[in-house]
């Protein structure tokens, strides 16, 4: 079972989601997209909430209350960190994510850990738990093939990208001979016209030193 949340509305339309259980986070981890910004509480146990951001989008895009949103969510969703004040809630993307045979089921560990950010969360804030809350859906999607489907679409648009992209070196490069023989031939037609005055010259000299020797 993996929860959906609706952002708040002046961030944009952003979903944000989290697994039931450990196993689920598993899943998540596993089928993740690059798009993918992974929370949990640091240091102590929470829920894995994930913010999928829009395709050419990093967290350096993510909106301060985009950010508050999630913060609240991964707060709220652990036992102990809901009951804290001053906690500190991690950040990074799904892609930083670093799964090893040797960790328990929903661990996970870094790839760099400067990749990784830090947000403090003071206190819980109810107004927007409850909002959150009140767009939840709960679904039991199929991740792997949800992710082999949209890997699928996205070669076969990288795929009509490429075979765009030859097209237009191939009519750039045939445009390119087809100028090179238009400066060919006009270099041809100046030559040949100059060899053509220069024939005319030498008739005409001619034909003065035969008048000249008859006189």
């Amino acid at each position: 079972m993996v929860f959906y949340f609706k952002a708040r509305q002046d961030a944009g339309d952003y979903t944000i989601f989290m697994g039931l259980d450990k196993h689920e986070n598993e899943d998540l981890i596993k089928y993740g997209f690059p798009e993918d910004i992974w929370f949990h509480v640091d240091k102590i146990s929470s829920a894995h909430v994930y913010l999928r951001l829009n395709k050419g989008q990093t967290f350096d895009d993510i909106s301060e209350g985009l950010l508050e949103d999630c913060a609240q969510l991964v707060k709220a969703n652990s036992i102990q960190g809901n009951k804290m004040n001053n906690i500190d809630v991690v950040y990074t993307p799904w892609f930083n994510l670093k799964k090893t045979p040797s960790m328990d089921v929903g661990q996970v560990g870094f790839h760099n850990p400067k990749m990784v950010r830090t947000i403090k969360v003071e206190k819980r804030i109810n107004e927007i738990v409850n909002r959150l809350i009140k767009t939840k859906v709960e679904r039991k999607p199929d991740l792997k093939a949800e992710k082999e489907a949209i890997s699928a679409a996205e070669r076969a648009e990288k795929k009509v990208q490429l075979r765009d992209k030859k097209r237009k070196e191939e009519l750039e490069r045939m445009e390119k001979e087809k100028q090179a023989e238009v400066r060919s031939y006009k270099n041809l037609m100046v030559s040949e016209k100059m060899t053509s005055n220069k024939q005319i010259a030498s008739a005409n000299k001619s034909l003065q030193e035969l008048e000249d020797d008859f006189m």
